[in-house]
């Protein structure tokens, strides 16, 4: 079965070019450690919740987007493994000269993984 992680970042809306640019030279990282599918998604119908809600989780702001993410993995094992190397990967510090800053604010993304319990296909 599969390994899905999931990740919500609040964005500045007038980042959104430079957060597809960084998604599409990131995300290829993921697929070549292993993932088998990336998704990027652009908050287009994110309600504001009486109690908590996608904005709230992330501390947007007025000028920022929610953007929800998340990365399809074959296993566990091979999630782990990928992640490792991602850690590892030069290409993945922001401090290493040469790579582009995030273009939002990685303190407040929150992230984690998940183990598929219902799959429902057409």
């Amino acid at each position: 079965m599969s390994y899905i992680d999931g990740f919500v970042i609040a964005v500045p809306t007038a980042n959104k070019q430079k957060f597809i640019a960084h998604a599409r030279t990131f995300d290829t990282v993921f697929l070549e450690y292993g993932a088998t599918r990336v998704i990027e998604g652009w908050g287009d119908d994110v309600p504001d919740g009486k109690v908590t809600d996608f904005r709230k989780a992330v501390k947007a702001t007025a000028e920022e987007t929610v953007a929800f993410s998340w990365v399809e993995w074959p296993d566990k094992a091979t999630r782990d493994a990928g992640m490792k190397k991602m850690m590892e990967d030069p290409r993945m510090d922001p401090a290493n000269p040469g790579n582009d800053p995030m273009p939002f604010d990685g303190k407040r993304m929150i992230f984690g993984g998940f183990e598929p319990v219902v799959e429902l296909k057409k």
